[in-house]
């Protein structure tokens, strides 16, 4: 064989190996492009969630639908599986959204968390206008077997009883508390762990950063473990804005409840950066905020965030995920109430028609700048 030809040999092989090398260079670096998500960056953390909506678990919306799949690993039901929409009548139950809910959460190998089986809010009709505490009893057991019956060992997590206390750390007069007493938070978490005793059952409230309420729900939560009933977790809305509530009463809140023995999830959380209209002056926080519809001053960003408050919202986000992190040990899930901004329910809460920011993805399910600041978070904890 000719020096020319070994040359030429040589020099052939050199090329395919080259290419082969950086075709899988390439597949590598793609591989880690397509992995690097919410889910995988706190995968040894906590599961990180996100509510969905009626056209979301009907895959009616593809953008989410991609990002839903990519980013998280735990979805909770924005409102289908509330009492109106569940069992609109006595005994009449419409698990046809319920059940592709769950589905989709099984598909995606998802942690799924059903919202929620006892709330005064968004109930049916007739439950209001039960006046007969035997009955009422009746039809909260019935509604709790049923619903949980259906899906036991199919949803994870169950809201269980949704903000049973005032802010003063005082049981709501609710529609069960007036007939059945306080007793119906107990009963209720009985009968859910009766039905299925490998779902993990959580209390969720508001406003659980601020002392009194925090008081109320250590009380409300020592008094189910004193008398037996199962309680695995607090469930944390954190509906929180760029200011409050304070980092510290925050981190005070995840000890305070991680004591009683109960893992901490936060399970609503997103970041409102518009005003409040009760902080108005004369305003009362209890008066009908409709009369502020189409206020500019009530909403200053129609169009578009500016950077400073972009650059707030980050620092926020930054702020809030450096605490988690750094009690991981104590926090089992934080779920994100919606997927963008688009979803969001503080777009019509308090005041309709306003044009909020308070979620990692923008409008054109893009990431933000808080998506990114969140993931560098963890990132520097690794060092």
């Amino acid at each position: 064989m000719s020096s020319l030809i070994k040359k030429i040999i040589v020099a052939n092989l050199f090329f395919f190996t080259s290419i082969c090398c950086n075709n899988k260079t390439h597949e590598h670096t793609h591989s880690k492009k397509q992995t690097s998500s919410l889910k995988n960056t706190f995968h040894n953390d906590f599961f990180i969630g996100a509510a969905i909506n009626q056209n979301q678990i009907l895959g009616q919306d593809s953008m989410a639908k991609l990002l839903l799949k990519k980013e998280f690993n735990s979805i909770t039901s924005e409102n289908n599986l509330k009492w109106m929409y569940i069992e609109p009548s006595p005994n009449n139950f419409n698990f046809v959204i319920s059940d592709k809910f769950v589905a989709l959460g099984e598909k995606n190998n998802m942690y799924i968390v059903g919202h929620t089986l006892v709330w005064h809010s968004q109930i049916a009709d007739y439950m209001n206008e039960i006046t007969d505490s035997v009955r009422m009893a009746n039809y909260m057991e019935s509604h709790i077997r049923a619903l949980v019956g259906r899906y036991k060992n199919r949803i994870h997590s169950w809201d269980v009883v949704n903000e049973a206390l005032n802010e003063d750390g005082s049981l709501r007069e609710s529609i069960f508390y007036s007939l059945l007493g306080e007793e119906y938070i107990e009963n209720a978490f009985r009968l859910a762990a009766e039905v299925d005793p490998k779902a993990e059952l959580t209390y969720n409230d508001y406003n659980l950063c601020k002392p009194s309420k925090r008081e109320g729900v250590i009380k409300l939560v020592q008094n189910i473990q004193k008398n037996g009933a199962k309680i695995d977790a607090v469930g944390i809305q954190a509906h929180w804005n760029l200011n409050d509530p304070p980092l510290d009463e925050i981190e005070k809140t995840i000890l305070a409840f991680s004591k009683l023995g109960v893992k901490v999830m936060f399970t609503e959380l997103d970041v409102s950066v518009l005003p409040n209209p009760w902080e108005l002056e004369g305003v009362d926080e209890n008066q009908n905020f409709q009369q502020f519809e189409g206020n500019t001053k009530m909403n200053p960003y129609p169009l578009k965030l500016p950077d400073s408050i972009q650059v707030q919202l980050t620092k926020r986000y930054e702020q809030i995920f450096a605490l988690f992190l750094k009690h991981q040990e104590k926090i089992s899930r934080v779920t994100f109430w919606g997927i963008s901004d688009k979803q969001s329910w503080l777009n019509n809460w308090p005041i309709k028609g306003r044009t909020n920011y308070p979620l990692l993805f923008d409008r054109e399910y893009q990431k933000k700048d808080a998506y990114m600041g969140i993931i560098n978070q963890k990132k520097q904890t690794q060092f």
